[in-house]
């Protein structure tokens, strides 16, 4: 699976522990937010996440106003060929 630079970065900060946020607003905008464990929050793009979902890497809560977005059991595998350091997130687990 050919990934981006930066769908990688996300993929690592995710499977090091990082939240990953979709934070809507009432004027119907919406922005993705990598909030790392340092503190530091990062800005995703929407071309970024829509090809991480589109590959069934990430998926959402589906919350509103700030869906937490996590690792799918394919995301994880992928992220774990990236780095084969621990992974800490809380991830999706598809049970239908």
């Amino acid at each position: 699976m050919k990934l981006s630079n930066t769908q990688q970065h996300v993929l690592l900060g995710l499977m090091q522990g990082a939240t990953l946020k979709a934070h809507r607003y009432l004027d119907g905008t919406k922005s993705y937010k990598l909030h790392l464990l340092d503190g530091n929050v990062e800005t995703v793009s929407s071309s970024t996440m829509d090809a991480l979902k589109g590959k069934g890497l990430v998926d959402s809560n589906k919350k509103f106003p700030a869906a937490t977005y996590l690792l799918t059991e394919q995301g994880r595998n992928v992220a774990k060929n990236l780095d084969d350091g621990p992974v800490r997130p809380l991830s999706a687990k598809n049970y239908g």
